[in-house]
C-alpha cells in the first residue's frame, strides 16, 4: 500500500501540478562533472581529450528502486599554436545524461552538444577567459504501468490494473535546450595559488515540459509546466600547502526558480608519487538548501579519490544534517565518478580542478 500511494503521489506532482516545476539533477562531485557544471570548462584542460562518468543513488534506504543519475562526457583541447604556451584554444564536447524515478517509471534524457573558446590573457598562458554554450534535446518519459489510480482500487487490499478511467496524455515529451557560461582561470607555472572562477545559465528559452501543453492547447484552461532558469556561479582556489600537498577550498552556489543550493568546502591532494603521476585525494564540503522552511543545511558530503596515470576515480557518499528530515538511516547518496584525460607532450598546469 505504501508504495502504490507513493507512485500515485509522484506520479500527480509530475503530471497535474502546474506550478511545481521540477529542479534539475546533479551531482556533489560536480568539479568531475564539468559538462553539466559550466559549459565554458569544456576542453578546458591539460592534454587533447577527456572522458568521463558519473553515476548518483540517492534514497536507497527508503526506497525500494532509488533514485539513479548517470552521465557521460567526452570532450576535447584544441590549441591554435600548439607549440606556444599562450595559444588560444578550442573545446568542443557531448554530454549525455539519465535522470530516472524507478518506483513511477519516470525517466528524464538529455543528449548535448557543447562548443566553447578560451582566450588566453598573457604571454605565459597563466590567464584565460572562456566562453561557452551547449545545445541539445531533454526527453521526459512516465510509464504508465507502474502507476495507480484511486479508481483502480478494488475497496478491499489490492489495486486492478489498467482498469482506470483516467485520460492520459502521450507518455513522453521533449523539448530543445540550451545554457551559456563563462570562466576565468588562472593556473600559475610556479607553485602559487591558482584559481578560477565562473557563471552560467541554463535552460536559456524556459522550455515547456508538461505532458499536457499539446494536449490542453486553445482549451479554456490549458496545462503549462515551463521549466525555470537556472542560474550557477563558482569558485576554486589551488593552494600549494608542502611540496606534496595542495588544498582546493570552493564554493558552489545554484538558483532555479525557488529553490536554491549552496556547497562549501574543500579538497585536499596529495602526491604519492610523482614519477607515476598519483595521488590521493581526500574531501568535504556542506551543503545547503533552500525549502519553504527557509534557507538550512540539507547534507554533508565526504569525498576520497585516486589518481593515477590520467585516470581519476572518486567515491563521495551525502549524510543528511537537517534535524527535521534526517531518519536514523540518514536517506543518504552514493556517488562514483570516473575520468581519463589523454595527455599532450608538454603538459601544462591543469586549470580545471579534479575534483
Amino acid at each position: 500500500m505504501y508504495r502504490h500511494a507513493l507512485a500515485s503521489l509522484t506520479a500527480a506532482c509530475l503530471l497535474l501540478a502546474a506550478p511545481a516545476r521540477a529542479q534539475d539533477a546533479y551531482f556533489s562531485q560536480f568539479f568531475t562533472s564539468p559538462s553539466t557544471l559550466n559549459p565554458a570548462l569544456t576542453g578546458l584542460f591539460s592534454g587533447r581529450y577527456r572522458v568521463a562518468i558519473n553515476h548518483r543513488s540517492q534514497w536507497g534506504q527508503v526506497l525500494q528502486d532509488p533514485f539513479q543519475t548517470s552521465a557521460f562526457a567526452a570532450d576535447f583541447h584544441y590549441a591554435l599554436r600548439p607549440k606556444r604556451r599562450g595559444s588560444d584554444a578550442f573545446g568542443g564536447g557531448v554530454y549525455f545524461l539519465n535522470d530516472r524515478m524507478p518506483e513511477v517509471g519516470f525517466t528524464t534524457n538529455h543528449a548535448m552538444v557543447a562548443a566553447a573558446f578560451h582566450k588566453t590573457l598573457d604571454a605565459r598562458g597563466e590567464k584565460v577567459l572562456s566562453l561557452g554554450g551547449q545545445a541539445g534535446i531533454v526527453q521526459r518519459n512516465v510509464g504508465y504501468g507502474d502507476l495507480t489510480f484511486e479508481d483502480e482500487f478494488n475497496g478491499l487490499t489490492a489495486f486492478v490494473p489498467r482498469s482506470t478511467r483516467e485520460t492520459l496524455p502521450e507518455n513522453s515529451v521533449a523539448f530543445g535546450d540550451y545554457q551559456l557560461g563563462l570562466n576565468y582561470s588562472r593556473s600559475p607555472t610556479r607553485r602559487q595559488t591558482g584559481y578560477l572562477l565562473g557563471a552560467a545559465v541554463h535552460h536559456l528559452t524556459t522550455p515547456e515540459q508538461s505532458f499536457y501543453a499539446s494536449v490542453t492547447a486553445g482549451d479554456e484552461v490549458e496545462v503549462t509546466n515551463t521549466l525555470y532558469r537556472r542560474y550557477s556561479t563558482y569558485v576554486n582556489f589551488r593552494i600549494p600547502t608542502g611540496i606534496n600537498t595542495e588544498v582546493s577550498p570552493r564554493l558552489y552556489y545554484t538558483q532555479q526558480g525557488p529553490h536554491a543550493m549552496l556547497q562549501v568546502g574543500s579538497n585536499v591532494r596529495l602526491l604519492t608519487s610523482d614519477a607515476a603521476a598519483s595521488a590521493i585525494h581526500l574531501g568535504g564540503w556542506v551543503r545547503g538548501v533552500k525549502n519553504q522552511n527557509g534557507f538550512g543545511p540539507e547534507s554533508f558530503t565526504a569525498l576520497v579519490g585516486l589518481e593515477v596515470s590520467g585516470f581519476l576515480f572518486g567515491l563521495s557518499y551525502d549524510v543528511g544534517v537537517n534535524p527535521q528530515e534526517v531518519s536514523s538511516r540518514h536517506r543518504g547518496a552514493f556517488e562514483l565518478s570516473v575520468s581519463y584525460t589523454g595527455q599532450s607532450e608538454d603538459d601544462e598546469a591543469v586549470p580545471c580542478p579534479r575534483f
